[in-house]
């Protein structure tokens, strides 16, 4: 029987260390949040947001735009958070309304204060090897393993999509640590022949049970990144009541990676505070952009 991935654990002990950081500081850092339109699942997470910031001794501003809002309007608001000093990070709430390109707005941000790690230039550091601020998901999903594996070197490890949010930078971060790494995705051909070899498997599509007990080799550690709603109930990629009896370690949803991912955005936020009150070195580029910085 797989013993079970505590996500709530890992969490606490990353939102402690932000916390203690912070107890002696007389200044605190602040997530700006972009909310634009009414959707009752983001404003739910700005508000678990908001909120998961305060636990951690930080400030929380959020700034709503009616639904009609252009790009322009909304750019030159995020031009103004770039520039204000008392803002350590930004994040971009979705869905947006569908005349405004999410890639956009998302490239307006001050790769300094790239609150989710996926700003071009961020994920272009990624990619050479020398990360700055990471995605918030993939950087969970590292850290998991990290505290439940260790050692990577070697490991082959399968990841089930492909997005450039979280399976593609997870890859990069998994090859960095010399893990295999396979990525699977909508037109792979039998994900079933790449999931049984696998010492690894993670799992991102959000279908229901996707990932069976026969899909996986015995011993294999789980990781399920999956988020389904139905009905009051939510579950992930993976389904947990067979797949647990076979694996050796698996994640929980809810429960898994999701608290996980909150509190590596909470260390994105403090890291990009450091860099700008202690003036520490800046990654090479990254105070060049040519995105809108100022």
């Amino acid at each position: 029987m797989a013993k079970i991935i505590d996500g709530f654990k890992i969490a606490e002990k990353i939102t402690k260390t932000v916390r203690r950081e912070l107890s002696a500081e007389k200044t605190k850092p602040q997530l700006a949040g972009i909310l634009v339109g009414k959707n009752k699942a983001a404003d739910a997470y700005a508000s678990f947001i908001g909120r998961k910031c305060r636990e951690a001794g930080m400030k929380f501003s959020l700034f709503p735009f009616p639904s009609e809002t252009s790009k322009e309007k909304l750019v030159a608001q995020i031009k103004k958070l770039n520039r204000a000093k008392k803002i350590s990070g930004i994040i971009l709430f979705l869905p947006l309304p569908g005349q405004i390109k999410k890639s956009e707005i998302q490239e307006s941000i001050n790769p300094l204060k790239d609150a989710e790690g996926i700003h071009p230039e961020n994920l272009g550091r990624l990619m050479r090897g020398t990360p700055y601020l990471i995605p918030s998901t993939a950087a969970a999903v590292a850290k998991i393993l990290e505290v439940t594996i260790g050692n990577l070197a070697g490991k082959e490890i399968t990841i089930i999509g492909c997005s450039e949010i979280f399976g593609r930078p997870l890859s990069l971060l998994l090859l960095n640590r010399l893990a295999t790494v396979s990525v699977c995705h909508i037109k792979t051909r039998n994900i079933a022949s790449h999931t049984r070899r696998a010492d690894i498997l993670i799992s991102a599509t959000g279908k229901r049970n996707l990932i069976k007990s026969d899909m996986i080799k015995k011993g294999a550690v789980v990781i399920d990144v999956g988020f389904n709603v139905r009905g009051n109930k939510i579950r992930g990629d993976v389904d947990f009541g067979e797949v647990s009896k076979k694996a050796s370690f698996i994640t929980p949803v809810p429960g898994g990676v999701g608290p996980v991912t909150t509190a590596m955005l909470l260390s994105n936020v403090l890291k990009a505070w450091k860099t700008q009150k202690y003036q520490r070195i800046v990654p090479q580029n990254l105070t060049k952009s040519r995105s809108p910085l100022a």
